[in-house]
């Protein structure tokens, strides 16, 4: 492609457009994406808090639910403040290094939430389905194993896409990024020169972490809806059922929205960008949002907890 004067090489500093379209009323959009970010920060800790001091909450399951709410203030961390920041201190502005470490840091907490659904669904398997041997399946060891797993997959897979962009791609039309945060695609799409290489790479990588998470979860639930409807009872049809709720809505949504915001990156140029770049916000802010008022209503034994919680702050 051909290199003309308005080309930038290598910017030092990159600047945030925020929601494309949108920018007049950003002010007003940011005020529902901060109570989101503060319930998601005072529900998952609540979650942390609980499972932690409650002994009887050490299981597998809950184990993985705490990764999952570190997770999701880790990640809604990453990016509230620094959207709020373009939405109502006009501070658009971001050194192009740090713009690939928070790429990385989103990115990898992305896959870090797909390997805990994964390993949450595992464990409702192996649950529901061979019960009698769970315990002795899911160890305290396996559960630290599963958890260093899902941790280092994601942020050494993402390391290569960083590279790809910083040793590769020196020339750029324009500083401007139409998003609210450094997505791959968003600054990949910056580039004059030939991006096939890190558009596959990005592909490549998405698939090994949230496309073999997505084909798993669902191989797993289709092993599970099996074993839960050939159980002779109908009492404890519904009571296998109940324990696999939360997981399944919190399933649905974050993958609903991962591959909206995936496809339409690469593929949504008849999407209205104010739209998808909403929408990818909310991909990011829903599920931090979403996952602790799901698993505190549905969860009897973290809902019971709550209530005991607050019952006896009032009776104090």
């Amino acid at each position: 492609m051909p290199i003309t004067n308005a080309t930038v090489f290598m910017p030092s500093v990159l600047t945030f457009i925020g929601i494309p379209g949108l920018e007049t009323i950003q002010c007003w959009i940011g005020i529902p994406f901060c109570a989101m970010y503060i319930i998601a920060l005072a529900g998952n800790s609540l979650l942390l808090i609980i499972i932690k001091t409650e002994p009887s909450l050490h299981e597998p399951m809950y184990i993985f639910l705490a990764m999952l709410g570190a997770t999701d203030i880790a990640l809604s961390t990453i990016i509230v403040p620094k959207m709020l920041g373009i939405f109502w201190f006009h501070l658009p502005e971001i050194y192009f290094d740090v713009c690939l470490f928070q790429m990385w840091l989103i990115h990898t907490f992305q896959g870090i939430e797909s390997g805990v659904l994964l390993a949450m669904a595992l464990d409702r398997y192996v649950a529901i389905c061979y019960p009698l041997r769970h315990a002795t399946i899911f160890t305290r060891q396996l559960v630290t194993h599963i958890a260093v797993g899902v941790t280092l997959r994601p942020a050494i897979l993402v390391i290569p896409c960083l590279l790809l962009i910083k040793c590769r791609l020196k020339f750029y039309r324009t500083k401007l990024i139409s998003h609210t945060y450094c997505e791959h695609m968003a600054l990949v799409k910056l580039a004059t020169e030939d991006v096939s290489i890190n558009k596959f790479y990005g592909l490549l990588g998405a698939f090994i972490v949230g496309g073999l998470d997505f084909i798993l979860i669902n191989l797993s639930y289709v092993q599970i809806f099996i074993t839960v409807f050939h159980l002779p009872q109908k009492e404890a049809r519904l009571k296998a059922f109940n324990t696999c709720v939360p997981h399944i809505c919190v399933f649905f949504q974050f993958y609903l929205l991962a591959f909206f915001s995936f496809f339409t990156h690469r593929s949504g140029s008849y999407i209205p960008s104010y739209i998808h770049i909403t929408l990818s916000n909310l991909y990011l802010l829903v599920p931090p949002f979403f996952n602790p008022l799901v698993y505190g209503v549905k969860t009897k034994h973290i809902l019971d907890k709550i209530v005991k919680m607050f019952h006896s702050k009032d009776q104090g």
